[in-house]
């Protein structure tokens, strides 16, 4: 993988498109299984925060919503208060019967500072601890 090339991750999920939408768009149910940020809504250009602590200092993430597909697609800028930088993260929503695959695409690493916290791999594993593991027990109990 090249250094600015976006990395995919794809997780398909037992339950119906309309219920992993409203997984990822609804504030309640976004922060059940990602993070609780302060206020959330799928509209293009609503703004969002989230506060969080690595190693000690306090981070504050700026998000904005860039675009959403009604019931198939969500996405988003991500940038970190005080840092250069900005993330693109898209979330699509495939039906397969009646499953749903989430493609998760994220980009824009290459525009960050070299600083351990934003290694592609924290990244990587977030993605896979939020959507392989997080997102599907919170459909499982749908």
């Amino acid at each position: 993988m090249e250094a600015g090339e976006p990395f995919v991750t794809e997780r398909t999920y037992a339950a119906p498109i309309a219920i992993v939408w409203k997984a990822i768009t609804e504030e309640t149910a976004v922060r059940q299984w990602f993070v609780n940020f302060s206020g959330f809504k799928p509209e293009v250009g609503f703004e969002f925060t989230y506060e969080t602590i690595d190693k000690g200092k306090a981070l504050l993430l700026l998000f904005k919503i860039t675009e959403v597909v009604q019931g198939s697609k969500l996405s988003y800028s991500w940038r970190y208060q005080g840092y250069e930088g900005c993330l693109f993260v898209t979330m699509e929503l495939f039906e397969e019967g009646q499953l749903t695959r989430v493609k998760l695409t994220h980009a824009g690493l290459e525009t960050f500072p070299v600083h351990p916290v934003f290694a592609k791999e924290n990244y990587v594993q977030g993605w896979a601890l939020f959507i392989g593991k997080s997102l599907a027990e919170f459909l499982e109990k749908k």
